[in-house]
């Protein structure tokens, strides 16, 4: 055999031998979304890859609208929600990819309103929080005697979380003109305490070191959302253009799982069902 020939067989037996034993490439699931729900993608995430070598995911938040958009323009391969798609969104994924979009129910979580421990305040009505959230109740002397102005705090509009409030509790109104706009749950948690007379709301499970309101005189505990007697509750979806398939479902189903369930309860959130002891 000619040096040449010899040459090129070792030539493609290496190249072979380095494409048989090369690892596999990891495989990668981009999801953004919901604010209120990075803490636990966050604690999905850790936990998943800790049994699924080869396997990267990577969270984002900001907001249920952007994670969305992110969907429609293929930067995120699972968009995070804390509320329904809207139909111009349904619409943009239907004349983008020909789909409707799916949506998998993975949590429920509850909002709180949140006050200052030095706020006297302890409950609200419904109809109290639409009218200071609307701007009609301005001042706190007009419920309590505390003659303080009532500053309060909402989510941008990009926000599930802003949306779900505005059609659950204001009813579609507008917020005040005056609220002041919060990106995030952790920056309205520390702008209340360093403003006693302000308030704001988020998930149920955040914000610890605030006084978390009474509504309608009921607490916002977990017996409480569970029975269905807490006014302010809503369902956690994640989002994907199409049928799941791959690494894309094989983490769906394990969202679903015994052990991704009992995550969203350790998160501090309600899981869609209750995981065997």
């Amino acid at each position: 055999m000619k040096p040449v020939v010899i040459r090129m067989c070792l030539f493609i037996l290496v190249l072979f031998s380095c494409t048989t034993f090369l690892p596999q490439q990891a495989q990668r699931i981009r999801i953004k979304g919901s604010d209120t729900m990075v803490p636990l993608l966050q604690l999905w995430a850790e936990e998943f890859m800790k049994t699924h070598a080869g396997i990267s995911i990577y969270t984002e938040g900001g907001g249920t609208a952007t994670g969305i958009e992110a969907l429609i323009n293929n930067q995120a391969d699972i968009s995070a929600a804390s509320r329904p798609l809207r139909s111009l969104e349904a619409q943009k994924i239907a004349e983008e990819f020909g789909a409707v979009g799916v949506s998998i129910l993975v949590g429920k979580d509850a909002l709180s309103v949140y006050l200052h421990p030095d706020n006297p305040v302890r409950t609200l009505s419904m109809e109290e929080l639409k009218k200071i959230f609307t701007g009609e109740i301005i001042s706190w002397s007009e419920l309590i005697e505390w003659n303080q102005p009532i500053k309060v705090l909402i989510r941008p509009p990009n926000s599930g979380t802003h949306l779900y409030f505005k059609e659950h509790v204001l009813q579609g109104e507008s917020y005040s003109a005056d609220a002041i706009m919060i990106s995030t749950t952790d920056s309205i948690e520390s702008t209340i305490l360093r403003t006693p007379n302000s308030i704001g709301y988020g998930g149920m499970g955040r914000a610890e070191s605030l006084t978390h309101c009474n509504i309608n005189g009921i607490a916002p505990t977990d017996a409480n959302v569970i029975a269905g007697l807490y006014p302010i509750t809503r369902y956690l979806y994640l989002y994907t253009v199409n049928t799941p398939r791959g690494v894309v479902k094989k983490f769906i189903d394990w969202v679903l799982s015994p052990q991704g369930q009992k995550i969203v309860k350790e998160a501090n959130y309600f899981p869609i069902w209750t995981p065997p002891q």
